[in-house]
């Protein structure tokens, strides 16, 4: 997506521009990104007990994704959605038969035993899917606020939103409750660490 005429847009016209956007990426495009963003995520630093999300609908990524992570010794674990607006719940991925569909539509969610919302903190590295994130760290979600209530709780864990190569821009509408990524995930460039420049520069 191009950043100029962007300056000055609201997170919601954001959402607009980055779902359209998204909603127009070809199916084999999606499968050669979610291919690459596999295998690159065998290069990020090796974690012990890695929060992910299972991608739906647009959103670039895969399962072959956290079967990576398994396989390469990690322990997934996955988001479950409360019933009532808060921070997500936790579970264990244990492969592809672990998983069933969830309170949103489309969205498949772990069965295993529920780990609280205190889980993530036991994570060294936390997959957050995102529309788009800018130079400095700034996350676009969905807007409904179950990210930004769980990683107020992640201290020492690296942030790491995946991304298309086109939603990493220079700069998005942020606000003070915000948590920063320590980076993205891109299926062209693979991990890209943040921030690229100086708030402000």
């Amino acid at each position: 997506m191009r950043a100029v005429g962007n300056e000055h847009l609201s997170k919601a016209e954001w959402r607009e521009r980055l779902t359209a956007a998204r909603s127009a990426v070809p199916i084999a495009r999606r499968v050669a990104e979610a291919s690459a963003l596999a295998r690159f995520v065998a290069g990020l630093p090796p974690a012990e007990t890695v929060c992910g999300y299972v991608p739906f609908g647009s959103e670039p990524g895969s399962l072959a994704l956290l079967d990576v992570l398994r396989n390469a010794g990690s322990r997934v674990l996955l988001p479950v959605v409360p019933a009532e607006p808060g921070p997500l719940d936790w579970a264990e991925y244990t492969g592809s038969a672990s998983l069933a569909p969830g309170r949103f539509r489309g969205v498949l969610e772990p069965v295993g035993a529920r780990l609280g919302a205190t889980a993530v903190k036991q994570a060294t590295l936390v997959l957050v899917p995102a529309l788009a994130v800018d130079h400095h760290g700034v996350r676009l979600g969905r807007g409904a606020g179950f990210y930004d209530r769980s990683l107020g709780a992640v201290s020492h864990a690296d942030l790491v939103a995946i991304v298309r190569d086109e939603e990493l821009v220079p700069r998005l509408p942020a606000e003070p409750h915000d948590a920063l990524m320590t980076g993205v995930l891109l299926p062209g460039r693979g991990f890209v660490r943040l921030p690229l420049a100086r708030p402000g520069v």
